[in-house]
């Protein structure tokens, strides 16, 4: 077995080798062009060769008839080369990408393989239809022009006699040697287009195949190989029987030669009918028994399995036929096999499931009797339990006692024709059941780790002295099915212990846990869960989560989507849950819950009763932001201790605060803060910002902190553009009410600083510091400089996951640094009303500003002028301005990098 396997696979490797030489584009037309010019050639030949025979010419004809082959042959080589390369396109674009490494698209692949498959009928027909008439058409031509300018003399019969020649047996035998010769050499790449390609006909390019009967492959060779040959050899017999009488001087009627006549045309006749009739038998006897065959694949196709094929021949199609028997019987045997592992399948109960193996086995294998013995580590022994009567009975051998034993012991099966015969064979176990065991088939019983579980042993083949080769591998792709049976059974009692130890556990904790599954149905819920939700187990089990969570406690079923989405943890803390007439104060954990190949299989709620810890975080929420309350009560003060994470600063400032709270007083100057404290703050908890500090009319606040939620940068931006769109509304307010609008400043950065409890052991704040609270703190103050609204940091705009409306404003050096700065200003706050081109105004902007860093100060000039034209208002044009006139008039030093420096923090 192992010779013959590896010669299979040293002549697969070299028949792939033999592919890709002969499947390469370059190298197949070649080929095809080689094919058709040795046909012509022999045509050619074969054809001087019948004209040297039998048509008379002279000497003078001949060097006529030669001097005219060479250039009417090269002609239609000509034509038919390039007809060839047509023919070839679709393929050996394909076969070119494969050459080149590059993988052809499915639709060139399918039309490659078309075109491939389509080769041999095209070039038939191409020779047929193309090559033979154009070659007995310059035949006609040449000869009759040798006659007309020459004088060469040739007869009327002599011309049309090769025509004929050419025509009728030349062509269609070139016709048919190059058909064949092509099926045989499209073989190569048709293989390397479905291995290499993964080529397969598409339904739109289904209908361009051409199939060729072999009945009709028949017919042809019947007609043009026998009987225009033979109906040719007649009609030149009697012609030149005609001739050579004439020639010789006798005289002869037509009634003296009717004999010879019909003799000859009678021997044709009887010949070519014969042929045609031998041609049709054939493919009548060829199709019945391809038909036989189709009809019987089609119905396994259909899933008939119940089919025997008769073989009534001793040709190839008895092999075939002989061949699919086995494969249907095989095929029903793997369904018999199939079904028995389905039966046992659903069996969990181990000793059902052992009388269900040893009787499914017996049945299986044609046996007398069959017995499963399963290994016992605790007692090193091999048991198996069998019924009697209404009792069940046990049998226990040590781990390496007997046939069984052995075979558990080394793993090596064992097909014994005569157990008495064995040595290792107990008899005393026949003595005790009264059983006569004759022949043993034992195999050992192997989990899906590759450790022995177990050994099948199968007794006295009914059929037969002993058990077969074919049993062997019946019993052991079984016994893969028993071993996964076996440990199923075996897993259901484990499953069945953790099942109560999990119920114990959910009933011991105080917290309240729900499992949702994948359509979002409650599976389980525990004691404290049905407490706190105050509703019946019976009511809430196995519905939708959905139709509980609705209303005011819809935040419960938007954090399990986003679980869903996501797939990551959830949490959220101090939320209302609204419990029949009560409110309960919940920390809600939602957690996607995976099964042991990682699948997700639903989500777990975790809900923990803190209604008595809001009093005192109620408390501590009047001094510190409820962010840092809830961290600080989840983990204690530790976990504020201070740590080094990427955050999100946001500074805003009122601009011109301290002239205008001259103006209005104390007691205005307080109204005015707390009414727009009070917007500006709804804006950064709608976008998940924490508090961080009010710094006179300033606001500091922080994303990501004291743990990063996604999308941080992103919510600082948001917050910003809400600023000033909610700071938009209330100036409406403000002047309706006849009082100073405000206008504010903001900045944002992003990046490493350290957040944590800072201040005395007296009096603590949580807070962050570092470079990029600076930075962010410092473009808030840039924007009185630039005339803008909203600057952020690159920072910043790298690590939204969002785009926004921005555009790059300077490269800046801020005091105390010397590493330039890319600056930017957001810009979603404007809408048609406030900026209608802002697109143009921010693409002449960009113009002008890379003209800037160019030193092309005229180019930069014009640009942010057409930026102004866009929008009249825009302080940043206005500035690029002024500033491109002023180096205009002073150029900037040598090395310049385009920075401007800030002198103010």
């Amino acid at each position: 077995m192992g010779e013959v396997a590896g010669e299979g696979l040293r002549a697969s490797a070299s028949w792939s080798g033999r592919a890709d030489d002969a499947g390469s584009a370059k190298r197949l037309q070649r080929r095809l062009v080689w094919i058709y010019v040795q046909g012509s050639l022999a045509a050619v030949l074969v054809t001087l060769l019948l004209v040297l025979l039998g048509l008379e010419l002279t000497f003078g004809q001949w060097v006529g008839l030669l001097s005219i082959t060479p250039p009417g042959v090269a002609l239609y080589v000509l034509v038919d080369i390039y007809v060839i390369g047509r023919q070839f396109q679709p393929l050996g674009a394909a076969l070119s990408r494969l050459d080149r490494g590059e993988p052809p698209t499915r639709e060139q692949a399918s039309a490659a393989l078309v075109r491939a498959l389509n080769l041999p009928f095209y070039s038939f027909v191409r020779v047929t239809f193309l090559h033979g008439p154009m070659a007995t058409a310059l035949t006609l031509l040449g000869l009759g022009g040798l006659n007309w300018f020459l004088g060469m003399g040739y007869a009327l019969w002599q011309v049309l006699i090769l025509a004929a020649t050419v025509l009728f047996f030349a062509t269609p035998t070139h016709a048919i040697l190059e058909y064949f010769a092509i099926s045989r050499d499209i073989v190569a790449p048709i293989v390397r287009l479905v291995r290499d390609a993964d080529a397969s006909i598409l339904p739109d390019q289904q209908r361009k195949l051409v199939a060729i009967r072999l009945r009709t492959k028949l017919l042809y060779l019947s007609i043009f190989v026998a009987a225009l040959p033979l109906f040719f050899f007649a009609f030149s017999v009697v012609f030149k029987v005609d001739r050579l009488i004439h020639d010789l001087g006798v005289q002869a009627t037509a009634a003296d030669l009717l004999p010879l006549w019909l003799w000859v045309g009678g021997v044709a006749a009887v010949c070519i009918i014969g042929a045609l009739a031998m041609s049709i038998l054939t493919a009548a006897e060829v199709s019945r028994s391809a038909a036989t065959l189709i009809d019987a694949m089609r119905s396994a196709e259909r899933g008939r399995l119940d089919i025997d094929l008769t073989v009534a021949t001793t040709d190839e199609y008895a092999d075939l036929f002989r061949g699919f028997n086995l494969m249907i019987r095989g095929l029903r045997d793997e369904v018999r096999l199939l079904e028995v592992t389905h039966d046992l399948a659903g069996e969990l109960k181990l000793d059902a499931l052992i009388q269900r193996i040893m009787g499914a086995t017996t049945d299986l294998l044609g046996a007398e009797r069959s017995t499963l013995f399963l290994f016992d580590p605790k007692t090193d022994e091999l048991w198996s339990r069998y019924a009697a009567g209404l009792t069940m009975r046990e049998i226990r051998m040590p781990s390496g006692s007997g046939i069984a034993g052995a075979v558990f012991a080394t793993g090596r099966p064992e097909n014994i024709p005569d157990a008495y015969a064995d040595p290792r064979f107990n008899s005393e176990v026949d003595r005790r059941t009264g059983f006569r065991t004759r022949s043993i088939l034992c195999l050992p019983i192997i989990n899906k780790a590759g450790a022995r579980i177990g050994v099948m042993q199968v007794l006295n083949k009914k059929s037969a002295d002993r058990f077969t080769e074919k049993d062997e591998s019946r019993l052991r792709a079984f016994g893969a099915q028993i071993a996964v049976s076996l440990e199923n059974a075996q897993l259901f009692d484990e499953v069945l212990s953790v099942k109560n130890y999990n119920e114990s556990i959910l009933k011991s904790t105080s917290d309240g846990m729900i499992t949702l599954d994948n359509d979002g149905a409650v599976v389980t819920a525990n004691d404290a869960a049905l407490s706190i939700l105050k509703l019946v187990r019976e009511d809430f089990v196995g519905r939708p989560a959905e139709s509980f969570f609705t209303a005011d406690n819809g935040w419960v079923m938007a954090a399990i989507d986003r679980v869903r989405e996501t797939g990551e943890r959830d949490i959220s803390i101090d939320a209302a849950l609204k419990c029949g007439s009560d409110n309960v104060s919940v920390n809600m954990t939602v957690q996607p819950l995976f099964g042991l190949s990682g699948e997700r299989i639903g989500s777990i709620l975790v809900f923990e009763n803190i209604t008595a810890e809001k009093r005192v975080k109620a408390t501590m929420a009047r001094y510190m932001s409820k962010e840092v309350a809830d961290q600080l009560l989840a983990g204690g003060e530790a976990e504020l201790g201070g740590k080094a994470q990427i955050v999100t600063i946001l500074f805003s400032d009122v601009r011109h605060f301290t002239t205008l709270s001259e103006a209005l007083g104390a007691r205005e100057t307080v109204a005015l803060l707390n009414e727009y404290f009070a917007e500006m703050v709804d804006v950064v908890f709608r976008y998940g910002g924490i508090l961080d500090k009010y710094i006179g009319d300033a606001i500091m606040a922080l994303f990501g902190a004291p743990f990063p939620r996604p999308g941080d940068a992103d919510n600082a931006v948001a917050v910003a553009n809400g600023m000033l769109l909610t700071l938009r509304e209330l100036n409406r307010r403000r002047f309706a009410a006849g009082k100073e609008p405000l206008d504010i400043g903001v900045g944002i950065c992003t990046g490493e600083v350290i957040v944590g409890n800072i201040g005395s052991p007296t009096r603590m704040e949580y807070t962050a510091i570092g470079d990029s609270v600076n930075l962010a703190s410092r473009l808030e103050g840039a924007n009185k400089y630039y005339g803008t609204k909203i600057l952020v940091s690159e920072s910043t705009l790298r690590a939204m996951k969002t785009a926004t409306p921005s555009r790059e404003i300077d490269l800046i050096k801020v005091k105390g640094k010397d590493r330039p700065v890319a600056v930017y200003e957001v810009l979603g706050y404007h809408d048609r009303e406030t900026c209608p081109a802002l697109p143009d105004m921010v693409s002449h902007f960009q113009t002008g500003l890379a003209a800037y860093r160019a030193a092309d100060w005229n180019g930069a000039i014009r640009a942010f002028e057409r930026a102004l034209h866009c929008h009249s208002a825009d302080a940043p044009s206005e500035m690029y301005v002024r500033r491109c006139r002023h180096y205009l008039a002073n150029p900037p030093p040598a090395g310049w990098d385009g920075a401007w420096v800030l002198t103010e923090k």
